[in-house]
């Protein structure tokens, strides 16, 4: 196994696999496909969240008193705009009190590198779990930026949700980051385009999601 994918979780559910073949197929409408890629969110931070810290506290059930565990951990969503706004829904289905982040990338033309224009971050919860969302991880540039922004916010406990990845990009982020665990729902070993994308992955998943192609 290579050791970029040492800390990479693939999710090989049916269910997964099944929505995520709408999510590549050209065919699917705008609110389809807005509404299977909150719903690919929700189903993958089930596992993605598994270590999240709990703890007991008595209640009253109707027959009797039970001590039962609840969620004792802040977590922070923090999408990497604009496409990653459409992981959000599905995770915070899962997590209504979770603190929204959000950061603001740009993808040069030329080079294919991130340039940052918008950061904000809920600093009140740097000592819980952040969890960036964006749909494709292809050439792992914008989300290796990402994660520095945020570690530089003072966060430590970071993971990184993509809908679907390529061995670049998942290099890429453990060459920076091997402290980050990521989960992906589609591992693809399909070639970049010229322009940075998976060839067989979405397309600009931002335009789709928006309807702005």
């Amino acid at each position: 196994m290579s050791d970029f994918m040492k800390n990479v979780t693939v999710f090989d559910h049916p269910l997964i696999a099944h929505k995520i073949t709408h999510l590549r197929d050209i065919n699917t409408p705008t609110k389809e496909f807005r509404e299977i890629v909150s719903e690919v969110a929700m189903l993958m931070g089930y596992e993605a969240f598994r270590d999240i810290k709990t703890k007991e506290i008595e209640v009253q059930a109707p027959l009797a008193k039970v001590k039962s565990p609840v969620i004792d951990e802040k977590i922070t969503i923090v999408p990497i705009l604009r496409a990653g706004l459409g992981m959000v829904d599905g995770l915070t289905a899962l997590f209504p009190n979770a603190k929204i982040g959000h950061i603001g990338l740009y993808r040069d033309e030329e080079t294919l590198e991130p340039r940052e224009y918008y950061c904000k971050l809920p600093l009140d919860a740097v000592d819980g779990q952040a969890i960036v969302v964006d749909p494709a991880l292809a050439t792992g540039g914008s989300a290796a930026a990402a994660i520095t922004f945020i570690k530089e916010k003072g966060f430590k406990n970071i993971k990184f949700l993509a809908m679907i990845a390529s061995p670049e990009g998942l290099k890429r982020v453990y060459d920076a980051h091997p402290d980050v665990k990521i989960y992906v729902a589609c591992y693809s070993n399909a070639p970049l385009n010229e322009k940075g994308y998976i060839v067989n992955a979405f397309g600009d998943a931002g335009d789709r999601i928006f309807g702005t192609k």
